[in-house]
């Protein structure tokens, strides 16, 4: 199992200015995951990785400069890889002193509007500085083609016979509300409808002044989410350039910023040297040139992503060009880790049941539901695997009994219950052969669909893990999504470092060879 997240360090510089402008878009789950992921890669662990050209001074405005950029490029990369990617309002803390503050001045001004209404006769300098912001909001929800509507606010609420008439005691306020409710009901979202109907049952102009720029705001949020939704495939097609050369900036400016991508790929390499014939391409020894390279490049780069579903994130640095996505690879291999515990007490369970219930409709889907909230917050540090898999146990043989019952088999003898409740509390134990070889099916699986990312057909399902299928797609499809994302943009880095590596270790094979 990884260490828990919640245990991880302090913060890496290169991460923290990545993700410290994107936290407030971010929900509260995303958000707590990321702080974790920040307090990882301590400083002190540089002293292990590979060595390469000393950065340079560089001065505040070059860093800004590049924080900044950082910032844009993270930010473009949420957008393309998070299709739930949405901008939300920004809510302050409940007691904090920007919200008291904000409430004052919202109250105050609020307060001072109502005094002006109130006043014989009523003063509308607030009323009309209020309408001039509200048209200028109607008028930035309209498209190009949108002349019709644009000349009824505009007629409407013109601004010079506003003041006329409130010089002349001849303004209707309410009715100007009323057009401007009317036409917020036009322009706005189907998901606004219930707001706008609301905005209609209230009667007093200045509580009513308020819900309107309180819908207003909604509706600005609605019209930024539509034009990310409509960006996304063309930025898709742009952000592997645009992040390729924003971290080629970075590069330049820190040219050691390549340390812990050399060290992740040479790890990879060396684990594919170490299995040999078995899984390395055999052109990747012969000093074979082209297609066969790539070939080369391609097992060692699977390999080193394969490795980051593994990966120690207390101890460990995440390679630089990942530290975008290392919240979302912590996330999966957490995910991974439960998978792999329900699993194996699954293939126990039917183990045990024998053919009896391997077929019946639903009993799969009930004991993996039962698995799954008994381990919930499996990765807290107040968490003990083991006498949670003793309750799964229990839990698990009394819907064994149930089913079997149920479907006119023999119930457990307490002697086959106690056999079971021992092999799911065997599960937590780290040498359980069982567990294991769950988990080396799940990476065999996974480094299958890496192989296959680029063909139509799926690579099969590895025996015993077909009762957690779908629950294994879909986290391949998320870790294959952003592995090609991450290939597409930083593949020539990694061919270079490759290039390198392959290099060095095929002229020490050469060496090797002679002096035989």
């Amino acid at each position: 199992m990884s260490q828990n997240p919640d245990k991880l360090n302090s913060s890496e510089e290169k991460l923290s200015a990545l993700e410290d402008d994107e936290e407030e878009s971010l929900d509260n789950s995303d958000r707590s995951v990321r702080k974790r992921i920040r307090q990882s890669a301590p400083g002190s662990h540089r002293d292990d990785t590979p060595k390469s050209s000393p950065s340079r001074p560089v001065s505040i405005e070059e860093l800004m400069e590049t924080a900044k950029g950082v910032t844009n490029m993270a930010l473009a990369h949420e957008i393309v890889v998070n299709g739930d990617f949405q901008i939300k309002p920004a809510e302050l803390p409940e007691h904090s002193l920007e919200k008291k503050v904000r409430d004052i001045v919202h109250k105050a001004f609020w307060d001072c509007l109502e005094a002006q209404l109130k006043e014989d006769p009523p003063t509308y300098d607030h009323a009309i500085k209020l309408l001039g912001e509200i048209k200028e909001s109607l008028l930035s929800f309209l498209l190009p083609g949108h002349t019709r509507l644009r000349s009824q606010i505009t007629e409407v609420l013109d601004l010079d016979l506003i003041k006329q008439e409130a010089e002349n005691g001849a303004l209707d306020i309410s009715k100007l509300v009323k057009f401007v409710i009317g036409m917020m009901g036009t322009l706005c979202a189907p998901a606004r409808d219930e707001d706008i109907k609301k905005l209609k049952d209230i009667n007093e102009i200045v509580p009513l002044f308020r819900a309107i720029f309180s819908v207003l705001d909604l509706m600005k949020m609605d019209m930024a989410n539509f034009a990310v939704s409509s960006i996304r495939p063309k930025l898709m097609q742009q952000s592997a350039e645009y992040e390729r050369k924003k971290f080629q900036e970075f590069l330049e400016k820190q040219p050691n910023s390549l340390d812990l991508v050399t060290k992740w790929l040479q790890e990879a390499a060396d684990d594919l040297a170490k299995l040999g014939h078995e899984v390395l391409p055999p052109h990747c020894n012969d000093g074979a040139t082209g297609g066969a390279s790539a070939l080369c490049f391609t097992a060692v780069q699977n390999q080193a992503y394969l490795k980051l579903l593994k990966w120690d994130h207390v101890n460990r640095p995440f390679p630089e060009t990942l530290l975008m996505d290392q919240t979302r690879f912590l996330e999966m291999q957490l995910e991974l880790e439960q998978l792999l515990v329900v699993g194996t007490v699954l293939l126990v369970t039917f183990s045990a049941a024998g053919p009896a219930l391997i077929d019946v409709p639903g009993f799969a889907d009930r004991i993996k539901t039962i698995v799954k909230v008994l381990l919930t917050g499996m990765h807290l540090p107040s968490f003990n695997l083991k006498e949670s898999l003793a309750t799964v146990g229990e839990k698990v043989c009394a819907e064994v009994n149930s089913c079997l019952s149920q479907h006119g088999f023999t119930p457990f003898s307490a002697e086959r219950e106690a056999v079971l409740k021992g092999q799911i509390q065997a599960v937590a134990s780290p040498d359980n052969s069982i567990s294991k070889l769950i988990d080396s099916r799940i990476q065999k699986f996974l480094e299958n669909y890496l192989a296959s990312s680029h063909q139509k057909s799926l690579p099969a399902i590895p025996g015993g893990l077909g009762p957690i299928q779908r629950e294994l797609e879909e986290i391949a499809a998320k870790y294959i999504r952003l592995v090609n994302y991450n290939r597409m943009v930083f593949s020539p880095y990694y061919d270079a470092v490759l290039g390198k590596i392959l290099t060095k270790e095929e002229s020490q094979i050469v060496g090797k060879s002679e002096e035989s």
